[in-house]
């Protein structure tokens, strides 16, 4: 079932990324696995993942230790990040995508471990969601250049949820210019209903759950 619901997103990315005159080899396809099991990871990276997207510290904490035989895996943090966290997500994940103040910057730097990160830029009014504002990327991105164990590979986002993907694309478009501007080169942005409004806006990273996994048990 995994196999044919990848090779379905395969063919979205494939056919979005021929679309726009891009390249699939440009496109990393994360699958996220928040709330699912380490057996489902696992069986996504015995079909080749290697990129996988979790929201919470604890719950890939407690699976973290089931899966030391996916030794190629990289496991990205793509929810909010509490700065009274940042220990554990360091030791734990490669890349935090969810970088939103100096402050919690400079709290993952002081672990003094290589690390990726991203800044999550907040688009949208809502409440609910997190990320710095957009007049703040300059100086959050100066202040992340500034801390030598952090490599600061761009920007994510989140757009407000809707079922037409093509409300997604003001958002997708405004991130780009912003990465554009301040000279980065990766953008995570686009899910399971819109990735092909985010790649043909250049979205190099797309975070898949929903499309690979089937929806999410509600808890």
């Amino acid at each position: 079932m995994l196999k044919e619901k990848l090779d379905q997103v395969e063919a979205r990315i494939a056919n979005a990324a021929a679309r726009s005159g891009r390249r699939r080899s440009d496109i990393t396809l994360l699958a996220v696995t928040k709330k699912f099991p380490a057996s489902a990871i696992r069986e996504a990276y015995h079909l080749g993942l290697r990129e996988f997207g979790e929201n919470y510290v604890q719950e890939f904490e407690e699976k973290r230790a089931g899966l030391a035989d996916c030794t190629a895996a990289r496991f990205h943090l793509i929810g909010h990040l509490q700065s009274n966290k940042s220990k554990k997500a360091v030791e734990i994940f490669h890349v935090i995508q969810t970088v939103d103040s100096g402050k919690l910057a400079r709290r993952l730097n002081e672990e003094e471990k290589p690390l990726d990160v991203m800044i999550e830029v907040k688009l949208s009014p809502e409440e609910a969601k997190s990320g710095a504002a957009p007049e703040e990327i300059p100086a959050l991105v100066e202040t992340i250049r500034g801390c030598a164990h952090l490599r600061l590979l761009g920007l994510m986002t989140m757009p407000p949820w809707s079922d037409d993907a093509e409300q997604s694309r003001p958002y997708f478009a405004q991130l780009r210019e912003l990465a554009v501007a301040n000279r980065l080169p990766h953008l995570s942005m686009g899910m399971s209903h819109d990735l092909e409004v985010a790649i043909a806006e250049g979205a190099t990273i797309v975070r898949i759950g929903t499309a690979l996994f089937g929806p999410r048990k509600k808890t």
